[in-house]
């Protein structure tokens, strides 16, 4: 779940998903606000933003459900949303609302460098790169999340010149670090074992996915071998440095030839594939499916079998 300010709809030069960035209505602290999803649908209704629109943002949200139901769509998983859900949203994810429903909660809007540079919440801030959604019921980690939520939103409604940048900086830390205190939601690895190299590395990958796919480039950007980074990737996700490299630029494919018109080609190139048949093959391998056929499911709400030829859906 995300908002932008009423100004805050852009569509980043050649690309087709639409993005949102950070621009309030009224900038009370820069980089931060706490609103409620009451006031998020009314902004949208007021920009005539429809609620299945799907886009990215350029900040963190960070949702507690406290009531009513519906659905969230993150990178192709939908997510229900009931009261316990929590739900974090990277910059630069593809989402859109699926079944926007009547659900209640409070909804926190932050930039990257909003977090105290000074905590640890900050370093994980910018290291957690996976799903963000946890259902948490009515259990004690809602509990704690819900108070610590009020306390940010109490300081936050404070009169302007009284409010404290400081002590909200502070809060969002505690907040964070108790978001990290629960369980991973994929099941996957933790991004802290795999210490200083595992978020060099993925700061770079983020530079450096549509550029190049070869671990070694990897390697020696950052000053490290191979192993090194392997070993770090493994800690990480459960997964080699290779294997990480072709999920994230197989992730952007898959978001590129499901909420844009591009042709595939294109999307191809823009992935730093010569030959949009190299890209037809590496994006098979990695999703089971064709771009085409990939791209025809997604555009048409059909679930075609994974075996249906590429000729069916051709390479546009």
């Amino acid at each position: 779940m995300s908002s932008a300010g009423q100004d805050g709809t852009a569509a980043s030069p050649g690309e087709g998903i639409l993005r949102l960035g950070f621009n309030p209505p009224r900038e009370h602290v820069p980089g931060f606000e706490i609103i409620d999803l009451a006031t998020l649908r009314r902004r949208r209704r007021e920009v005539g933003r429809r609620p299945d629109l799907v886009h990215r943002v350029d900040f963190h949200t960070l949702t507690l459900v406290t009531g009513g139901s519906g659905e969230h769509a993150v990178d192709f998983v939908t997510h229900p949303c009931r009261p316990g859900t929590l739900l974090w949203v990277r910059p630069g994810q593809v989402q859109s609302f699926v079944r926007p429903g009547t659900t209640a909660g409070t909804h926190l809007l932050f930039t990257s460098a909003f977090p105290s540079h000074t905590s640890g919440a900050d370093r994980w801030v910018k290291e957690w790169y996976g799903a963000g959604c946890w259902q948490l019921g009515a259990g004690p980690e809602y509990a704690v999340l819900s108070t610590l939520l009020g306390q940010l939103r109490a300081e936050y409604d404070r009169p302007e010149p009284a409010v404290s940048a400081e002590i909200l900086q502070l809060l969002l830390a505690t907040v964070l670090l108790e978001v990290r205190r629960l369980p991973h939601p994929d099941g996957g690895g933790d991004p802290q074992a795999g210490g200083e190299v595992y978020a060099r590395f993925r700061a770079e990958l983020e530079r450096s996915y549509a550029t190049t796919r070869r671990a070694a480039d990897y390697a020696r950007r950052l000053g490290y071998t191979v192993k090194t980074l392997t070993r770090a990737c493994t800690a990480a996700t459960g997964q080699p440095v290779k294997h990480v490299i072709d999920g994230r630029v197989a992730l952007e494919a898959q978001r590129l030839l499901a909420h844009t018109g591009e042709p595939v080609a294109t999307v191809a190139r823009r992935l730093g594939f010569a030959e949009p048949t190299n890209f037809g093959k590496f994006f098979t391998r990695h999703t089971g499916v064709t771009p085409g056929a990939f791209r025809h499911t997604h555009q048409s709400g059909r679930t075609p079998a994974p075996a249906e030829r590429e000729d069916a859906f051709p390479v546009r």
